[in-house]
């Protein structure tokens, strides 16, 4: 069985102050860097609909060399969707990151609905800000 498409055709992060996050089609990561040596019941983390909260030994995300990562599953309405920013007013990742991210999920999206075909190494071609993609011009 070979690796998930994300898997062979590497992620577009959006850094943050805290670390970063990233996207499928399916999910977003959200990956904190937290300070070496923090154990597990040094971590609080609240996740419902609409709010995300993550305290590190009482002090809201810090910093270092070490990593907590949390995983969202996207609704199924929003799971051909990109997302523009983690939060809605807060971590937006630039127009150049997103349109790298919109490109990744078409392509991760043909693989979907085109298994036999391996698209990790396409590239797709046009502009996401001006109304979509070029589908016309998907090159291997």
């Amino acid at each position: 069985m070979s690796a998930p498409f994300e898997e062979r055709s590497g992620v577009v992060p959006c850094g943050t102050p805290w670390g970063q996050w990233y996207q499928t089609l399916e999910e977003v990561f959200i990956e904190v860097q937290v300070p070496p040596g923090t154990r597990a019941q040094e971590i609080q983390c609240g996740l419902q609909s609409r709010h995300v909260e993550l305290a590190v030994r009482g002090q809201e995300i810090l910093k270092d060399r070490k990593m907590v990562r949390i995983v969202l599953t996207k609704t199924k309405r929003d799971a051909a969707n990109c997302w523009t920013s983690l939060l809605e007013t807060e971590y937006a990742a630039d127009p150049w990151v997103q349109d790298q991210m919109q490109r990744k999920l078409t392509l991760e999206r043909f693989q979907k609905e085109n298994p036999g075909f391996d698209f990790s190494g396409a590239e797709i071609s046009g502009n996401y800000s001006k109304g979509g993609p070029d589908f016309s011009s998907l090159e291997k």
